[in-house]
């Protein structure tokens, strides 16, 4: 298989426009890259297998309990700074975060002997914003997960986060590209 690494470092990408999260350019992507890996043959089966064998990690940063604001938190899901990567999940499909793949980036964490992912749940009656996750998703069919470093005052001008937990997410970035594959063929 082959790795397709995209950076987006605006909020703008949530957005329907042409080049977008909603638009047709990761989709698009991968189909002429299936294409041109299959010596030019332009078989629908290959394109729906490369999106079928394809995995996005959406990864920014993620609130970790603030100690001011506790009660924010929905109680088991209270991350730390230093203590790890987060999982984010949202019942009203805010993440694209599900069972699938959340076992298989805790899996890939746990190959790389790294600390346990940590969960985040925004409490039901609190506002929970949107990534580009379930938009990319839900354009091309690719399994996807939202996860990011643990940081407090997300927003502010005085954003905090911990260390360890860069560190943490460059194994643990590392680590997808070695034992993704391993994981995912465990399940078929």
């Amino acid at each position: 298989g082959k790795s397709l690494l995209t950076s987006s470092l605006c909020h703008t990408c949530l957005c329907s426009c042409s080049n977008g999260a909603g638009s047709p350019i990761m989709s698009e992507a991968v189909k002429r890259i299936s294409t041109a890996l299959n010596a030019g043959d332009g078989n629908p089966d290959l394109f729906c297998a490369a999106l079928q064998r394809s995995f996005i990690l959406c990864v920014d940063q993620a609130h970790a309990v603030h100690p001011n604001y506790a009660a924010k938190h929905e109680k088991g899901h209270a991350p730390k700074m230093n203590d790890g990567m987060v999982i984010k999940r949202n019942q009203n499909q805010r993440y694209a975060t599900d069972s699938i793949t959340s076992f298989i980036m805790r899996e890939v964490a746990r190959r790389a002997k790294l600390p346990p992912l940590q969960d985040f749940a925004i409490r039901n009656d609190c506002f929970c914003g949107k990534t580009m996750g379930p938009i990319i998703s839900a354009a091309t069919g690719i399994r996807a997960i939202d996860m990011g470093c643990p940081q407090l005052s997300m927003h502010s001008i005085r954003e905090t986060m911990g260390v360890r937990d860069f560190t943490h997410g460059l194994t643990l970035f590392k680590a997808f590209f070695l034992h993704f594959r391993g994981v995912d063929s465990s399940f078929e």
